[in-house]
């Protein structure tokens, strides 16, 4: 499994009131909730941002209550995937559980800029920035995991599998 953006940056503690405002609560639609994300630390994101695209961040991303609105904001706004330096663990949870790709990569994260394009393998955990032509290594998803995403979630997965 691959894919394949433009990224968009972001720094430390990116709370879940961030990627979507508590004021935006009142609706489960993923299509909706996808036309505020990222609204209260990047107004022009929803706009920007296309499917496959991905966002990379510091440390603690996804911090705060364990609204799973966050990880399913982000998703439904087409992003393939998130980078980190680290999560929050019930973020971490939340975006597995949905199908949202997330990888933990320090390095990445400290040499990859706003705007570059990324090919991801989320086989082998590769992240290869076709713009400043850099690889960097990522943790692979095991086996399992692997399988929950591609099914696009948990719920998926274990429809398919039982």
């Amino acid at each position: 499994m691959k894919a394949q953006g433009k990224v968009f940056k972001y720094g430390s503690n990116v709370d879940t009131d961030v990627i979507i405002p508590a004021r935006y609560l009142n609706t489960a639609d993923p299509k909706e909730l996808a036309k505020y994300c990222m609204e209260d630390i990047d107004k022009d994101f929803a706009t920007e941002v296309n499917k496959g695209d991905i966002i990379v961040a510091d440390k603690n991303f996804g911090c705060g209550s364990s609204r799973e609105h966050a990880p399913l904001a982000i998703k439904a706004a087409g992003v393939s995937c998130v980078i980190a330096t680290t999560f929050a663990r019930i973020f971490y949870r939340n975006a597995i559980n949905i199908g949202l790709p997330i990888l933990e990569c320090p390095e990445a994260v400290e040499k990859i800029k706003a705007g570059d394009v990324l090919e991801i393998d989320f086989g082998t955990g590769a992240i290869y920035n076709r713009t400043r032509q850099e690889t960097y290594q990522g943790q692979a998803f095991p086996e399992f995991m692997q399988n929950i995403i591609a099914a696009d979630g948990l719920i998926n997965y274990l429809k398919n599998n039982a």
